[in-house]
């Protein structure tokens, strides 16, 4: 019993994409920003593809390529989510690199992503990164700070 609580598995949250670290609070869209969707940070990507940021299972591509899911074997949830009114742009700029209920590795490549094509169509590059089961978990965010993929820790995150 006791070693449950105080055995408490941490996983890394790292950075899917190169760029930026912001706060949620400064994505210029509330249901972000509001953390409607769950708790996070978002990168303003500088260039490259998306990432996984954990080791564990697809569980979301979306129709339109824009955003994707990723289950810890945790069962932490996160969701990547490329650039703001990305949905409006149907695909266009964004290639998928995996299917549904493929397993995935730390940096392994998820989504291509063309981003002058995002910069001219869509309202913001910025890529939000959420924890969507975040009321189950307990989040501590890391200094805002530059990102690599793969190796930045965005977040760290244990059950509550």
């Amino acid at each position: 019993m006791l070693s449950r609580l105080f055995n408490k598995r941490k996983l890394q949250i790292l950075a899917p994409v190169k760029g930026d670290m912001l706060s949620l609070e400064q994505v210029p869209d509330p249901v972000f920003s509001e953390k409607m969707m769950g708790d996070g940070v978002a990168i303003m990507p500088e260039d490259g593809g998306i990432h996984s940021p954990i080791e564990g299972k697809v569980i979301l591509i979306a129709d339109t390529k824009h955003a994707i899911g990723i289950r810890a074997n945790d069962g932490t949830e996160i969701l990547i989510h490329v650039g703001l009114e990305t949905v409006s742009l149907q695909g266009k700029g964004f290639e998928t690199l995996v299917k549904m209920g493929d397993s995935v590795s730390i940096g392994q490549p998820l989504i291509e992503v063309d981003w002058n094509f995002i910069k001219e169509n869509a309202a913001s590059i910025i890529t939000p990164i959420i924890i969507t089961n975040s009321a189950e978990k307990q989040i501590e965010h890391q200094p805002i700070q530059t990102c690599i993929p793969g190796k930045t820790v965005l977040m760290t995150v244990t059950p509550k």
